[in-house]
């Protein structure tokens, strides 16, 4: 277990160059380590009827690979394979049709298929898993072990190699779990998933997931961090699950509980609680950081400990702090509706932990819209810094390297902002919707966009355009970086991207 502490808490330029989880490393901070990525890349033609991408006119393009119609899973890059969630209506499995949550896994070199897990649909509709959006969570990869979070609010672990090597572990049940129809069972084969164990939060913890189950689980320890997506129902109004946890902590090996949290959020959730756990040390101790559907910021201890009121083990609270400020809860000491303008926000944006301080926004479903935002800079003990209003929702996760935060709002602005003062030195305009993150390497800043646009600028106070990526599909994931590869992947197709 101390070797596992140690690989997941190397700095980013000390460990081998892989992307192994959402956000590159625990503390989630957007910045990879890479050179000579390029700035001119043309993506080649994809073709109308097999939707495969012909690379003959493509520049800087090493491979491309279909996904489904629909990804927001953000790419993973470890051990030599690139996995992304996305959906079925690309089927890999021609006898598998349907709507359904997958994830597909490929050769990190030559982009080949390798295997896939299907993960039937709850039949719950949008209130919590919504039609076609498929499987929103990045894995976690460590060893020969990815852990990730499925559409049907389940943590599973998988084995890296698929079935490729045998159906290892006590699970066997494959086939029946991913089996949507019994009159058209799946049929288990090297292109498949190994699972190693399932828990399932709807049933173990009562959770009752929003529209989709979306976290990506961090694991410290031997110990894996994720978020159940506890929220709201249909009504928006109502609470079904009001008492489960909103963050629990899950023995890694063996795919039991450990831990939860006891704070509330759940009580005070206003949509979901969707944001992804980081981990860093504050003031030289370890801490787990998230930020809550309730719109505060969490710091735990790391370790689960028995709780003498409640008599179960629970992540012990160490600070929390409000991300929205007053105005934004109540105006003249009434309470501001949510989804509103200028209503209250929860944290979908993950936490990052850099240098000491934790850095967070806040926002709310883009199908709410526009609306005032909030960046705050925390240090150690969970007190601001700083706080900058001037940025709009966010469900995007900040960059900071080099003294500098670089975060992007929903409505399409990026900002660079001094990290030590809140200082602004420039923002930059897209003209378009921004659903990912940034991520710097090499100097530069990557920032995707929904008309299917990755900007690229200068790092720095004084900004400079750099190049502009063009695809033919709108962009609702972040751009990664491994071994000195830049992974985009649009809506429909995943790129490698590197110069040639």
């Amino acid at each position: 277990m101390k070797a596992t502490l140690l690989l997941l808490t190397l700095s980013p330029a000390l460990m081998a160059a892989d992307w192994p989880m959402w956000g590159g490393t625990p503390d989630r901070n957007m910045t990879g380590k890479a050179g000579k990525l390029p700035t001119e890349v043309e993506v080649g033609e994809i073709d109308s009827e097999t939707e495969q991408v012909d690379l003959s006119s493509a520049k800087n393009v090493l491979w491309a690979a279909k996904l489904g119609s629909q990804t927001y899973g953000n790419t993973v890059v470890a051990g030599g394979r690139v996995y992304v969630g996305t959906n079925n209506e690309s089927p890999r499995d021609a006898k598998q049709k349907g709507d359904r949550g997958v994830l597909m896994v490929f050769d990190e070199k030559t982009g080949e298929f390798e295997w896939q897990l299907i993960i039937p649909k709850l039949g719950a509709g949008k209130v919590s898993d919504w039609e076609y959006v498929g499987l929103c969570s990045s894995p976690c990869v460590v060893g020969d072990k990815a852990y990730l979070v499925t559409n049907r609010g389940e943590v599973i672990c998988l084995d890296t190699k698929g079935q490729a090597d045998g159906n290892d572990g006590p699970f066997k049940d494959e086939a029946k779990y991913m089996t949507a129809d019994p009159e058209n069972p799946v049929e288990i084969g090297e292109k498949y998933a190994d699972i190693l164990w399932v828990y399932d939060m709807r049933e173990e913890l009562g959770v009752f997931p929003h529209n989709v189950s979306s976290c990506s689980p961090v694991i410290v320890d031997g110990i894996l961090y994720t978020a159940t997506s506890n929220g709201v129902d249909w009504s928006h109004t109502n609470i079904p699950a009001p008492l489960a946890p909103a963050l629990v902590a899950i023995d890694a090996e063996k795919g039991t509980l450990v831990g939860e949290e006891i704070s509330g959020v759940s009580e005070r959730v206003l949509h979901a609680s969707w944001s992804s756990p980081a981990f860093g040390k504050l003031g030289g101790k370890d801490r787990i950081v998230w930020g809550g559907g309730d719109g505060f910021v969490y710091a735990y201890e790391p370790k689960p400990v028995i709780d003498e009121d409640e008599g179960f083990e629970i992540l012990k609270e160490v600070w929390r702090y409000d991300a929205n400020p007053p105005e934004y809860r109540k105006k003249e000491g009434e309470p501001i509706k949510y989804a509103t303008f200028r209503g209250p926000s929860e944290v979908i944006g993950t936490t990052v932990v850099a240098d000491d301080h934790v850095y967070a926004v806040i926002g709310q479903d883009p199908e709410h819209g526009d609306g005032v935002g909030m960046m705050s800079c925390l240090d150690s003990s969970g007190k601001p810094v700083w706080t900058f209003k001037d940025i709009g929702r966010s469900i995007s996760t900040p960059s900071i390297i080099d003294g500098l935060v670089y975060a992007a709002e929903y409505d399409g602005d990026l900002h660079c902002i001094d990290a030590k003062t809140g200082e602004q030195y420039w923002k930059k305009e897209t003209f378009s919707r921004i659903w990912g993150s940034t991520l710097v390497a090499d100097g530069k800043v990557y920032l995707p966009t929904e008309d299917g646009e990755v900007h690229i600028v200068s790092t720095g106070k004084e900004m400079k355009e750099l190049g502009l990526l063009e695809f033919d599909a709108p962009i609702y994931s972040s751009p990664v970086v491994a071994n000195d590869v830049l992974y985009i992947a649009t809506m429909t197709h995943i790129y490698a991207i590197a110069s040639k």
